[in-house]
């Protein structure tokens, strides 16, 4: 069911406002670009401050704007007033995170009503070009009625 036969309209606004509440996307300097139901793009922009020792965006940096593109896209489809958790995500690095900016596409390949399924493909872009670096699969738990989750 989405979030428009559920009766969130707003789930655009409230993904973002959650997000505004996360230190962690504020300490890399990572934003949303796109929200969509079922879909949430994250930006970080390279920079030494999120790399490795090899000048790379450092994985973990990575799997953090993954996860959290999955987490959103998650709760795009969830009700009003329930939040999101994740249970679980594998992600596999499959090229060095090197360009201008890192881009998270989040999508939820199938939601349900406590668990959804999504995927998150993250790019680097580098002189107008893409290149697949990461590829997160993540379980995300709907939470409703529990007192500080709530998002």
């Amino acid at each position: 069911m989405s979030t428009r036969e559920r009766g969130d309209q707003d789930f655009e606004a409230r993904v973002r406002e959650s997000f505004a509440k996360q230190g962690l996307m504020d300490t890399l300097g990572a934003s949303i670009a796109r929200v969509l139901p079922g879909a949430v793009e994250i930006v970080l922009p390279a920079s030494p401050a999120v790399s490795q020792q090899h000048g790379f965006v450092h994985a973990g940096a990575v799997a953090s704007i993954a996860d959290s593109a999955a987490g959103y896209a998650a709760l795009s489809l969830m009700p009003s007033g329930a939040g999101v958790l994740t249970t679980e995500f594998k992600i596999n690095l499959v090229a060095p995170a090197f360009g201008d900016r890192i881009v998270a596409r989040g999508r939820v390949v199938k939601a349900g009503r406590t668990l959804t399924l999504a995927q998150t493909e993250v790019f680097a872009e580098r002189d107008g070009q893409e290149k697949l670096v990461a590829l997160l699969t993540a379980t995300l738990m709907a939470i409703e009625g529990r007192a500080g989750v709530s998002d």
